[in-house]
């Protein structure tokens, strides 16, 4: 998804400078006119406005954290846009220590995946104060379609949780949908159809509903547009946020229990829609 996002500043005319902790991962951004920089101190240093996307709170806590992490930069004066879908209360805490540093500092978790985000028409859930989120709205615009300030900084990452949830829930509920439909025998292409035309598909079925579709009927997985890894990541921070609320969540808690199986059958780089095909070639353990 960062990378994504970086195309789209790109294409929008932003001169753009990149740091992974994968190095490798920044090259087809350098060979478009990227910058690299060696470390994320680095990279704040030699910019104006900092973007950080990064996969889970393990992630930012280093990234932030490290010796020559965000927070080692001459942080004064910068604006930080933290993309990260995490607990919230790590965003706060990154968040805290980069206004104790003089920093403008915005939570903007997005909704979409990496088609949208090439094309600017990611849904932004955005938290910090009403000065900084007005300084960052010119950048957000060019990323989001649509760009909702719900509260302080926090209040992004809880939404966030709350907006993949359901959908995610959706995948494994998919799965099982199509393990009682087996008897019936239809193409998949069909009874995907009947499925998406359904007051219970949500909008997501009308992009990876064909790709689901090949794959039950043989092909292999396809590209990966939100990865299983990810989403597995966003069910477990849910579950956790949820008992930090004392809120039962066991729904939730069972998809992520499926997500985990999957992830341990190796599916982890596949779309999360992986979890809906591969429960159907699933033997019972019951």
């Amino acid at each position: 998804m960062g990378s994504a996002i970086a195309q789209r500043l790109m294409s929008a005319g932003h001169e753009i400078e990149v740091w992974n902790r994968n190095s490798a991962k920044t090259k087809p951004l350098v060979d478009a006119g990227a910058k690299a920089f060696a470390s994320p101190a680095e990279l704040v240093d030699g910019s104006e406005v900092t973007i950080v996307m990064l996969l889970n709170d393990a992630a930012t806590e280093a990234v932030y954290g490290a010796p020559n992490g965000i927070l080692k930069a001459k942080l004064a004066g910068k604006l930080v846009i933290d993309m990260s879908t995490i607990r919230p209360e790590t965003m706060k805490t990154n968040g805290s220590a980069a206004l104790q540093q003089g920093a403008a500092f915005v939570e903007c978790p997005v909704g979409g995946s990496t088609a949208p985000a090439k094309e600017g028409k990611l849904l932004g859930l955005v938290g910090g104060s009403k000065a900084d989120v007005t300084r960052a709205m010119p950048i957000m615009e060019q990323m989001c379609r649509r760009i909702e300030h719900v509260g302080d900084i926090g209040a992004g990452s809880m939404m966030k949780l709350a907006v993949n949830l359901p959908l995610l829930v959706y995948w494994q509920a998919l799965g099982e949908a199509l393990t009682i439909c087996k008897p019936l025998n239809l193409p998949a292409d069909r009874l995907i159809d009947i499925l998406t035309d359904t007051s219970g598909a949500p909008t997501a079925m009308k992009g990876r509903g064909p790709v689901i579709a090949k794959v039950l009927g043989g092909a292999p997985l396809g590209e990966t547009a939100f990865g299983l890894n990810a989403a597995t990541k966003d069910l477990a921070c849910a579950v956790q946020f949820g008992a930090s609320l004392h809120a039962e969540m066991p729904v939730t808690a069972s998809a992520l229990a499926c997500y985990q199986e999957a992830e341990a059958a190796g599916l982890g780089d596949a779309d999360a829609t992986a979890v809906s095909t591969r429960w159907t070639q699933r033997k019972a353990t019951s």
